[in-house]
């Protein structure tokens, strides 16, 4: 038997040395380089099906040649009995494994608002960058447009004061959850508590104001939006605001190109989608600039949809 073990391993080694050398042929010692194998997916698939199916099932063949009945019997229902055992797993595992459909009941968010307007909406989704928030606002103010400000509630737990002087001003505050959660993975539970929070921290902000009155805007962090999110927001009165353009410019802090994905093929309706970062601030005045020269004006999102 011992003697056939070995005859086996050595007929594998023969096997595999048998083949040519790739990369002997390719890399020559006069530095040409012979494209002689072109398609080498091809050829590794063959040289596997040629050398180590076939070796292996010589070795096989040599083995259970060496064994008596018995010992070929007891293997073959090791491995029937293993095989079981590893199916059934697989299978108790499958069933047991929660699943997840990306298909929503419900999808009642709003991607654009009236194309008959002569208006597009900018927003600004706020966790950090007080300073920038301001500057924003300002720049907003130069050129007589208006701006919705989505704010989370983290954010608005300190910068109160904030949200007053933009809302002071004519922006308008939404909701943007509390903690930049992924509402997609919510229960109602998540998602109701994520929005109430936040709307109780902008009404305590906000409330001083004259005629206040919540707009009941939300706008999920990252997009991310699910059918228990859908359902909360219908119970609680809200909105769901997503975006026409969006110009990633928490991603890619290039002034230029932040420029043209909010103006590439602008038209009335549109949502454009923005943060309060340096590059954004920069870019900021050219984009208002170019929806003034385009007959279109800027302004909440209340007022465009």
């Amino acid at each position: 038997m011992l003697d056939k073990v070995r005859y086996a391993v050595c007929f594998r080694t023969f096997a595999h040395d048998t083949g040519p050398n790739e990369n002997a042929e390719r890399n020559r010692p006069d530095g040409r380089v012979l494209n002689k194998y072109k398609f080498k997916p091809a050829w590794e698939i063959y040289h596997f099906l040629h050398t180590d199916i076939i070796t292996h099932i010589f070795i096989c063949a040599i083995i259970f040649y060496g064994m008596n009945e018995i010992k070929f019997r007891t293997l073959c229902a090791n491995f029937v009995i293993t095989a079981t055992l590893l199916l059934s797993f697989a299978v108790a595992f499958v069933a047991s494994y929660p699943t997840k459909t990306d298909v929503l009941a419900v999808n009642n968010a709003i991607y654009e608002g009236n194309k008959q307007s002569a208006k597009v909406a900018l927003t600004f989704n706020v966790y950090e960058n007080t300073q920038n928030v301001l500057k924003i606002a300002k720049i907003l103010e130069e050129h007589g447009a208006k701006a919705t400000f989505f704010v989370g509630g983290c954010w608005l737990a300190k910068n109160a004061d904030t949200a007053l002087k933009l809302a002071s001003n004519g922006f308008e505050i939404g909701n943007h959850g509390y903690s930049h959660r992924d509402h997609a993975k919510l229960n109602q539970k998540g998602n109701a508590d994520e929005i109430r929070v936040t709307e109780r921290l902008i009404d305590n902000a906000l409330s001083s104001l004259p005629d206040y009155a919540n707009c009941k805007l939300f706008a999920p962090p990252s997009g991310s939006i699910g059918d228990d999110m859908f359902a909360v927001c219908k119970d609680m009165g809200y909105k769901v605001i997503m975006w026409t353009r969006d110009t990633i410019d928490w991603r890619d802090h290039d002034a230029e190109l932040i420029f043209k994905r909010a103006t590439r093929d602008l038209k009335a309706g549109d949502i454009v989608l923005m943060h309060p970062t340096d590059m954004t601030v920069k870019a900021l005045p050219e984009i208002l600039e170019y929806i003034r020269s385009q007959g279109l004006t800027a302004d909440i999102v209340s007022n465009v949809i």
